[in-house]
């Protein structure tokens, strides 16, 4: 069984808590397949299961998150490497390139808002990233059409 990641404290207060949490989950798993390829295939299930509440809605966004994000991998890679041209996407940070992969998904294939999309990513950024994570991230992600 897997052990818990994310403890209560990780959980922030406030009107997007939820949805903030889905998406660090969310992050962590693209994270993971990052590191290790094919892992989303045997642990997505469980490990959304395990990591957040059981709140239909919520699991429903964490599953709409992570397939939009793996089934639309290649155009978001295209036009994540169209806007940053002085970037490879092996020259960019395994966690930046994970976050800007998850924020694009969302801002292309769901309703969210982008301002919305932007602030959760610079968040992940700010928490896992480095130092001038959250500068590209912003950089990026300001350049996207919807």
């Amino acid at each position: 069984m897997l052990e818990r990641v994310n403890s209560v404290e990780d959980r922030p207060e406030g009107k997007f808590v939820h949805r903030r949490m889905v998406r660090t989950v969310v992050f962590q798993m693209l994270y993971q397949e990052e590191l290790n390829p094919g892992s989303i295939d045997t642990l997505a299930e469980s490990y959304i299961a395990q990591e957040l509440p059981r709140h239909k809605p919520l699991l429903e966004f964490a599953k709409l998150l992570l397939q939009n994000t793996v089934e639309h991998r290649e155009a978001i890679d295209e036009q994540l490497v169209s806007l940053s041209p002085n970037w490879t996407l092996a020259r960019m940070s395994p966690v930046d390139r994970c976050i800007l992969r998850l924020a694009m998904a969302e801002i292309l294939y769901t309703d969210t808002a982008k301002p919305i999309v932007i602030n959760e990513a610079l968040e992940l950024a700010k928490r896992f990233g480095s130092k001038d994570s959250v500068k590209f991230v912003n950089g990026i992600l300001d350049c996207v059409e919807q």
